[in-house]
């Protein structure tokens, strides 16, 4: 807990922790959860430590404070991931009135899973790329799109950060629903030109994915007391009963960390500086370009102890927050000097766009490499992001199949088998 909570000048500002530090130095028996009966920071809702589905001290102050750090009507602190938020941004939209939701190809899981479990329809918004980089949602392809409300990324997994000022008068003269997933833009509210909150009727942030919080920590936020209300009722749906007090005190204690201006200019200056590094709108993202070399250079990092966000066959990327040392930011910039030396930029073959069918019926499980020009039923992609590698209704290529394979991490697959639908029997 110590290497989280470095910043005591922050610290002494923070309402969770406080409680917390004090609550540890008295005497503690422990006859309630959790199971471990340790007591001291990890505890349950007692006499003193509040309730965050009815608070009414440290975590009533603590929402206080970060809805006024955002610039939000109400802000309420997650310990599930940015995801409950985003699926409680969905059943606030879904409430309001929303059916129809403008929402682009690569977005979050949860969102497609929000959706279907809320009954509402998806509007796909193609994704465009550039050197194997995906471009940022435009105003155009939001116009174009059938739909009452806008779901967006803002910054994507590449740091790339759309036209919000625009998209967000676009919402507004048309009476839809700006919704932005801002979980990798928790650190951009200390610039409001380029944060969520600023345009967004509901956004949600996931702290632990860019600030010095514990994993899972987020923060889901309503720009309108309407609105507050509504999410209000959605997070003591989604939200959990029994949520960490470490993860809150994070949260708070993230939401309140000091702007790194060192490590902002530098890391500025780096991605300007070079073209093997990708320009994206967000500071945090070090998006370096190896193309074909990519996995490569990815497997080599790993096997020396850098870890990478993730590589998606093209670029490997590295996220940085500012609670990120100089000392390791000036390590990884050389590291990567070298690389780059070492393994020149090999560009990827241009993927053509994949064909989607409107498919219904029987699913079955299949082996990876027996999959290929079969249409998937089930979306998979590679974890992180956790974005659609291969859409339902999709016809699987060789290509996306070897992605998949060779990733550390990836979801919407069992084993070495992808789900397919049945082939339709010949008379």
């Amino acid at each position: 807990m110590r290497k989280v909570f470095k910043n005591k000048r922050v610290l002494a500002d923070c309402h969770i922790f406080q409680m917390l530090s004090t609550a540890a130095q008295k005497p503690h028996i422990s006859f309630h959860t959790p199971g471990h009966k340790v007591g001291k920071w990890d505890i349950t809702e007692l006499s003193f430590s509040d309730n965050l589905s009815s608070p009414r001290g440290c975590i009533a102050r603590a929402q206080e404070d970060i809805a006024r750090i955002l610039g939000a009507n109400s802000a309420f602190i997650i310990t599930d991931g940015s995801t409950a938020g985003v699926l409680s941004m969905l059943f606030t939209a879904k409430s309001s009135g929303v059916k129809r939701l403008a929402v682009r190809e690569d977005s979050h899981k949860s969102v497609f899973n929000g959706c279907a479990l809320l009954g509402i329809s998806p509007v796909l918004l193609p994704v465009e790329k550039k050197g194997g980089i995906p471009l940022p949602v435009t105003l155009s392809d939001i116009e174009q799109a059938d739909a009452d409300a806008v779901f967006i990324t803002s910054p994507d997994y590449y740091g790339n950060i759309p036209d919000l000022q625009a998209i967000g008068e676009y919402c507004k003269n048309t009476g839809k629903m700006l919704v932005i997933d801002g979980a990798h833009g928790g650190h951009l509210h200390f610039n409001k030109t380029l944060y969520a909150g600023e345009y967004a009727d509901l956004w949600v942030d996931g702290v632990h994915k860019s600030l010095p919080a514990l994993t899972q920590g987020a923060i889901v936020c309503a720009k309108t007391a309407a609105l507050s209300q509504k999410l209000a009722r959605a997070v003591d749906i989604f939200r959990t009963t029994s949520p960490s007090y470490p993860i809150m005190a994070s949260v708070e204690y993230a939401a309140k960390y000091p702007q790194n201006e060192w490590l902002q200019t530098q890391a500025s200056a780096w991605q300007k500086g070079t073209d093997r590094l990708y320009l994206g709108d967000d500071w945090t993202k070090i998006v370096a370009l190896f193309g074909k070399n990519a996995e490569i250079v990815h497997e080599r990092l790993r096997k020396e102890g850098v870890y990478a966000e993730f590589c998606d066959g093209n670029a490997v990327t590295f996220y940085l927050s500012p609670a990120t040392t100089k000392r390791d930011f000036l390590r990884l910039k050389k590291r990567l000097a070298a690389l780059f030396e070492t393994y020149l930029y090999v560009p990827v073959d241009d993927v053509p766009a994949p064909v989607v069918f409107e498919k219904t019926g029987e699913k079955e499980w299949v082996e990876m490499e027996k999959s290929i020009g079969r249409i998937c039923a089930e979306f998979c992609g590679l974890f992180p992001p956790c974005t659609p590698l291969i859409c339902v209704g999709e016809v699987i290529t060789e290509e996306k199949i070897r992605l998949l394979q060779n990733a550390d991490n990836a979801f919407g697959i069992k084993g070495k088998e992808i789900s397919v639908f049945k082939a339709e029997e010949k008379e």
